[in-house]
């Protein structure tokens, strides 16, 4: 079973995803992320949430700041590169998303329905398979 951890700053929509990923078979886990607590790794600090995941599910918006999302995202890919993420933007998609090299994420942008989740999900889970250990979908094998 896929190891899912929900990362959102709203309670309210973090069930909802929590909820439909279960609905489809995922074994999920959610945090607020920085606004709900302490955040590892903006602390420069593994996360031990993320390391027991398989994919992430990230809220683009998830600490209230412009760049915080960025930051985060970057700390996480630099403290656990091997764990795909899933960047959900409901509105549009921010202009620091990479989608390949060190800092990459699945972007999902619009209304992150069940299926819409899933299938993202799959696809971070699919490319972090086709990149061999210690390299980015930007590097040669």
């Amino acid at each position: 079973m896929t190891r899912v951890l929900v990362v959102h700053h709203d309670v309210d929509l973090s069930d909802q995803e929590v909820d439909a990923l279960r609905r489809r078979g995922y074994d999920t886990q959610q945090c607020m992320g920085p606004i709900g607590a302490s955040c590892p790794i903006l602390s420069g600090h593994a996360c031990d949430l993320a390391a027991g995941a398989d994919v992430l599910v990230y809220d683009a918006f998830m600490t209230g700041e412009p760049d915080g999302a960025r930051r985060l995202v970057e700390g996480m890919r630099e403290l656990h590169p091997d764990v795909p993420i899933v960047l959900v933007a409901n509105s549009f998609e921010p202009d620091w998303v990479e989608t390949a090299g060190a800092h990459r994420v699945t972007p999902l942008v619009g209304h992150p329905t069940g299926d819409r989740l899933a299938s993202a999900i799959e696809a971070a889970i699919a490319l972090a398979r086709s990149v061999p250990e210690g390299h980015t979908p930007a590097d040669p094998a």
